[in-house]
Formats: C-alpha cells, structure tokens, sequence
C-alpha cells in the first residue's frame, strides 16, 4: 500500500467521523449525516445514490459480469443515556481516543469502510465490484434501512457489515425471536373457588422456557437461550384473572430455523404462542469462505457473536467485522481509539486486497 495514500485515508476517516459526532443521527433521524456521507463521497468524485437515508455508490470500473462485494455500516445511533458526563455530541479528541455518540457503534467502523472503498474505488481489473452502503435504523431493527436498500442494489455476492469487533470476524449471530404468549382462564372470584387461574397456567409455560434445552448446541454460537423478560395480568386483587400475557426473548443459533423453533415451542405449552416478526435470524457465513481464509490467514480470530446487527437481514453471506469493542457501545462517553480506526482500515485492506 501507498504510505501517503494510506494516511490520506487514516486522515480522512477520523475527520469524517468527527463531523458524524457533531451531527445528531438517532434512528429515523438520519438525514444530516445521510447529507455529510454522500458530500464526502462526492468530494472524492463518487457518484452517489440515496433512497431515503440511505448513501450507497459503486466503484468506478463496476462490471455486471463480475461478482460483488457489499461493504456495509450503518450511521444513526441510539439515544445518549444519562450517564453522560461529557457532550455526546462534541467529538473530543484525548489520550488517543475519540470520544462521542456513536463513535464505537458504529461510526469508527462506518468511516473505515468508506474510506476503504475509495482505496478500491479508482483501481482497473479487479476480480470483484464494491459497493458502499452507509444504511439508517439499524439500532431500532427498522425497515428503512438495510432492508428497503437491498432489493434496489446489483446482486450481491456477499458483504463485510462493519460492527465493533476488535477486527474479529464474527462468523455467525444468533437470531432474534420476540414470542408474545397469551393463557387463557376463566374469571372468577378470589375468595371462592371459583375461576380457572391464567396465571397458574403461565406458571407452568414459563418454568418449561426456564428450563427447556435444545438438543443441537452451535460450535460457534452455543445452545439456544429462551428468557422470560416481560408478564402482565389482573386487574384488581380479588379477581381470579382469566388471561396472562407475557413475552420471551428467544436468541436462535444457526442449526435452527425459526419455524423448527416454534413448532417445538408450540408442542410444550399450552399458551398462544404469536411471533412478533421473523425477520431477525440466525446468520452464518462458512469458515471455507475465501474472504474468512484471508482473515485466518492474517491472524484474526473468529467466533459466533450472540448481538444481531444488520447481517440478519442479508440473503447472501456476510462477515461482521470492524474497529472498536462491543463492550462500549450504548455507555456513557462513548468512545473508540484513533489507532483502532488507522488499523481497520490497514485489516480491511489487507483482507480484501488477498481476494480481489
């Protein structure tokens, strides 16, 4: 690599990310940043394309007969919380690290992407094509993000979604199944024996997803995890309640479908069992895959990762992989080290310059 190019590029990142901290992006409300990526883009003399928050572009020499790789990340960013003793939105430079919202999740992985594509934007000749996509809502799991882009994108051939890794490459994620179960009884009063207790009829369901072991463990993601996370019922304290709600929190690994899921479920408890979407699941990408064989072969380590990001949403296969640690993200004075964005870019170059 070109040392000049290269810091050109470190330069670049860490300015661009700056300016996202300075610009509120909260899931929906992307638009300012949306409108900073795609002018940045175009200072590099990149042809753009939005639809609705979302910037993508292609590398200059795209060819339609060659395979193509999505480089994604996305650039809104959940509330700040109120442990923040600093300005979440003034990017603070100090001690080698950059300070601010969404600097770790995912802002440090986003401007090293980009600015990865520019790498391979001008270059003749290459075995693949490059697509850049800085997406919207992807910490609400939203439907105008990644997922409303993708259809309108050439076939992909399989992406790199840029998430805080410590330049890991997650393999796999565990599926999100949200599950709202109802039982069902008969009202009666408290101090007779009247009624049939949907309470009691809960009990029972929630002890067996208490207690309940799938059979297929992942090498890479672990067993399955069910956890009751929310109960309602009731309405005043002598009255034998005739329905109890309550939701379970269920992270799926890559042996199981989400139909195979529920229909096990289904079998065990007596409650109605309603799926709230079936959009999030369980994603793995094969370690034979030539893009994972170039990160084994530069020494970075691989795992399942038991988070979901916008991976879950993508049909071919897809690495999770960026600077920054998982550990800081959604805490009080964000923050990523400078160094952490310099070498990502150098990691993502190297890995891909190994492919193309």
């Amino acid at each position: 690599m070109n040392e000049q190019t290269v810091h050109m590029l470190h330069e670049d990142a860490i300015n661009l990310l700056k300016q996202l901290i300075a610009t509120p992006s909260l899931s929906k409300e992307e638009d300012e940043t949306a409108e900073i990526i795609q002018h940045f883009l175009e200072s590099k003399g990149v042809v753009t394309h939005q639809y609705l928050n979302n910037i993508w572009a292609k590398n200059k020499y795209f060819d339609e007969s060659k395979p193509t790789i999505l480089l994604n990340s996305h650039h809104d960013t959940v509330k700040p919380n109120k442990s923040y003793t600093l300005n979440p939105f003034e990017p603070i430079e100090k001690d080698g690290k950059l300070f601010g919202l969404g600097s770790n999740d995912a802002g440090g992985s986003l401007v090293a992407l980009i600015n990865v594509f520019l790498y391979f934007y001008p270059q003749q000749n290459l075995k693949y094509n490059f697509i850049i996509a800085a997406t919207a809502e992807e910490e609400i799991s939203g439907p105008n993000g990644v997922e409303i882009l993708l259809p309108r994108l050439p076939k992909i051939d399989f992406g790199i979604v840029g998430e805080p890794t410590m330049m890991d490459m997650a393999l796999a994620e565990k599926g999100l199944l949200v599950l709202d179960c109802i039982t069902h009884g008969i009202p009666g009063h408290a101090a007779r024996e009247e009624g049939d207790n949907a309470i009691y009829k809960a009990v029972k369901d929630i002890v067996w997803f208490k207690n309940y072991q799938f059979d297929k463990v992942s090498d890479l993601l672990g067993p399955m995890k069910m956890s009751v996370t929310i109960i309602n019922a009731g309405s005043q304290h002598n009255v034998v309640p005739s329905e109890c709600k309550f939701t379970v929190d269920v992270r799926v690994n890559e042996l199981y479908t989400f139909e195979e899921v529920l229909d096990i479920i289904k079998k065990n408890v007596v409650s109605d069992v309603i799926p709230r979407s079936c959009r999030l699941r369980s994603t793995s990408i094969s370690i034979n895959h030539p893009i994972i064989q170039s990160g084994i072969e530069l020494g970075r380590k691989y795992y399942g990762s038991p988070t979901t990001s916008d991976k879950a949403l993508m049909s071919f296969p897809a690495l999770k992989m960026g600077p920054g640690d998982s550990a800081r993200s959604h805490t009080a004075d964000e923050f990523i080290y400078i160094d952490e964005i310099k070498n990502g870019i150098d990691l993502y170059i190297q890995l891909l310059n190994q492919i193309v």
